[in-house]
């Protein structure tokens, strides 16, 4: 069975309106409001007004995103954890 490489994870603001990711295995959700990315470091929660995701290069695991950002927030991944709760509900409760 292959393994996985993994990526180097980087998180680059510019004035809080842009932002380059890098070290991201999948988009999980996004509006305009909040993009969900799942990292090479954990689950990564972006907030803010007017998001957009410019580029993405899952390939490469490189994400850009403009608009208006307030808050980065990042939690375990999901099989890090042990117990009954799932990460998106610890993520938003």
């Amino acid at each position: 069975m292959e393994e996985a490489v993994k990526q180097i994870h980087k998180l680059i603001v510019h004035n809080r309106k842009s932002a380059t990711i890098s070290g991201v295995n999948d988009v999980l959700s996004f509006d305009i409001a909040e993009i969900l990315l799942e990292t090479e470091q954990g689950m990564l929660l972006i907030k803010g007004n007017d998001l957009h995701v410019k580029k993405l290069t899952l390939e490469k695991g490189e994400v850009d995103i403009e608009g208006k950002i307030d808050s980065f927030t990042y939690s375990e991944l999901m099989s890090e954890h042990k117990g009954g709760e799932s990460w998106l509900g610890r993520l938003f409760r």
